[in-house]
């Protein structure tokens, strides 16, 4: 079975709009884009688009690649204080001059939609969350459309960014899952992935995880992204590994649901500012 992203991704923005509806105002979300990453450029467009069918008032702010930290900081700072922005995220990456660290601790728990301020990392590490991370938020989402069970299942995450894996961990084994973490520096990576009743890949290495590492019928969720002969693919061999397991694709599995959850975060952070 593929594990389409379309679907859930259309259900989880019928519901935000939903939302927005009952909450009677547009929720404000800025996005702020520093410097000029083609790749930042179409994920910020995407977003503000998915805002828009939402019902959510999505505005980008844009700062040129010769723009200081302090620059960014100030910026940070004025959308932290206006009313009207009810939740906004810095898109990453960002240029080298600036410490990205700094920025994400800068922005307002209570505004950090993405999930990556280390008061709300901790929270969710905590079992108590309040955002989430909208990529790991997106598994989780299409785990549970797919009817795929995840308490006292042996889980495997590759990748342990702040982004991805580490949340992606948090969150399973929150669920009750058997949780383990690999890395660049695990030894013999294949032993560990075909223990995994589920997987979660995200390391950005194109077709890492291949057929002999994945167990039958294992549910395999693709976070990659990587361009290869100008094609986007994933870090799992799509082709050979859907024979033997349950996968998302690259494009149109999980990259679709990260935008879709962004939006849910949106709703809630304006649905708690009315509280």
């Amino acid at each position: 079975m593929m594990l389409k992203g379309k679907p859930v991704a259309e259900k989880i923005l019928k519901e935000v709009k939903e939302g927005v509806e009952k909450l009677g105002f547009a929720p404000g979300l800025a996005i702020v884009r520093v410097g000029e990453d083609p790749a930042s450029k179409v994920y910020v467009g995407s977003k503000i688009r998915r805002a828009a069918e939402a019902g959510i008032k999505g505005e980008e702010h844009y700062l040129p690649e010769t723009a200081t930290e302090d620059d960014l900081l100030e910026l940070v700072h004025k959308l932290n204080i206006d009313s009207s922005v009810h939740g906004f995220i810095v898109q990453l990456p960002l240029p080298a001059h600036i410490n990205a660290e700094k920025v994400l601790e800068s922005i307002y728990p209570e505004k950090d939609v993405d999930g990556l301020h280390p008061q709300n990392l901790g929270k969710l590490v905590a079992g108590a969350p309040v955002f989430i991370p909208a990529t790991p938020m997106g598994v989780m989402e299409l785990l549970s459309y797919y009817n795929v069970e995840i308490m006292g299942k042996n889980a495997v995450v590759v990748g342990r960014s702040n982004m991805v894996g580490k949340p992606m961990g948090a969150l399973l084994l929150n669920a009750n899952a058997t949780v383990e973490i690999c890395h660049s520096r695990t030894r013999d990576l294949a032993e560990h992935t075909k223990r995994a009743e589920i997987l979660v890949v995200a390391v950005g290495k194109a077709k890492l995880i291949t057929e002999d590492m994945v167990r039958e019928g294992a549910a395999v969720i693709d976070v990659g992204i990587n361009r290869v002969e100008g094609k986007l693919v994933g870090d799992v061999d799509f082709e050979k590994v859907k024979e033997k397991a349950r996968v998302s694709p690259v494009p149109g599995g999980v990259g679709l649901l990260t935008v879709a959850c962004l939006m849910k975060n949106v709703l809630k952070a304006a649905e708690k500012g009315k509280s």
